[in-house]
């Protein structure tokens, strides 16, 4: 179990905030699949920028399950601090400081990851936005700015003193983007110097390498993005094989319609038909990506205009996919028992 502040979080494998992915829709889809907690998509410390529809949309918390972690971003500790506090005040249980993103628009403006390149700052930063509010902080980084420069077991002693609760590390640095293979020494490093509790990322996709990297690191939790796309049931899955030690099998076609379907519906709601339908065309495509027959449905579901047509699409799809199935299935089972008849076996016993 994971313990941030007064949070209990009983299943060890949590959701990260990925930006244009882990809204309010998805987050709760990914919680009642087993995700212990779930991170926001980062909202902006820039208070000029809390209007846009945007922003008022990832602050948007009703309803949403507990603990409720929102991500803020920015550089000025100062505005840091003034979002800590408003997003409290609109629901969140607990502040996720963002110096992981490694993307260039966010870089440029000497957020995100780039922080790690000014240790002093991040200090100030971490202990005005701790200060700020009477709820948990924690910080999600990555290993360094470069493969050279490497200073995530620094930010996490730092970290723990300015009173962070929990620290999220990918298993990268920032010039390494999400190219190549996630390490996860430093990681360990990190777990073995400090005392709050350290939540491993990078590389997660599938139950038996969550598995490796609680063993490789002796991380708190594990945390999971992109391999959720698409997939939000491999939060169960992860579950049932650190409990249990087997693997789930492939959840059936029925449930997949089940699960987008419902996915579907909740977009709609959030968002409104209009931008909702729009939203829908990446989640479609990552549910179909590994499907047969999922590229070619991905170019007509994109072309799809309203809500109702983009269901009934998804609705024929599986049902033809399931009746192709089930024909294929009856002319095995036909050909077997033929098979048998020519050695001469009684299938009737």
């Amino acid at each position: 179990m994971l313990k941030i502040g007064p949070y209990t979080i009983e299943n060890p494998v949590i959701l990260a905030p990925m930006a244009g992915v882990t809204d309010r829709p998805f987050r709760q889809l990914c919680l009642d699949m087993g995700a212990g907690m779930a991170v926001s998509e980062m909202v902006t410390s820039n208070s000029k920028l809390w209007n846009t529809r945007k922003s008022r949309l990832r602050m948007d918390h009703s309803g949403e399950h507990e603990p409720r972690s929102v991500q803020i971003a920015g550089s000025e500790p100062v505005q840091m601090a003034e979002a800590a506090r408003a997003n409290q005040e609109r629901g969140a249980q607990i502040i996720d400081i963002n110096m992981g993103c490694p993307a260039k628009k966010v870089c440029n403006k000497a957020s995100g990851s780039a922080l790690m390149k000014e240790p002093e700052l991040v200090r100030q930063i971490l202990q005005t936005v701790v200060a700020a509010v009477d709820i948990p902080v924690t910080l999600k980084i990555r290993t360094g700015w470069s493969p050279e420069q490497k200073n995530a077991l620094d930010i996490a002693r730092m970290a723990q003193d300015s009173g962070i609760q929990a620290l999220s590390i990918h298993g990268r640095t920032r010039q390494c983007m999400y190219k190549g293979e996630a390490e996860y020494d430093t990681i360990r490093t990190v777990c073995e110097a400090i005392d709050i509790p350290v939540i491993a990322n990078g590389d997660i996709t599938t139950p038996e390498k969550a598995k490796q990297v609680f063993e490789l690191t002796g991380a708190d939790a594990v945390m999971v993005g992109r391999a959720a796309q698409g997939r939000p049931w491999i939060f169960r899955e992860i579950n049932h094989y650190l409990k249990q030690g087997e693997k789930l099998p492939e959840p059936a076609a029925e449930e997949v319609q089940q699960i987008l379907l419902g996915h579907l519906s909740a977009l709609y709601e959030f968002y409104g038909e209009h931008q909702g339908v729009r939203i829908a065309r990446k989640h479609v495509g990552w549910y179909l990506q590994a499907k047969p027959s999922g590229s070619g449905l991905k170019k007509q579901f994109n072309s799809l205009e309203s809500a109702e047509t983009q269901q009934n699409c998804i609705l024929e799809y599986f049902q033809s996919f399931l009746e192709t199935n089930t024909t294929r299935h009856s002319e095995t089972s036909l050909e077997s028992a033929a098979q048998d008849r020519g050695k001469g076996k009684d299938i009737a016993a």
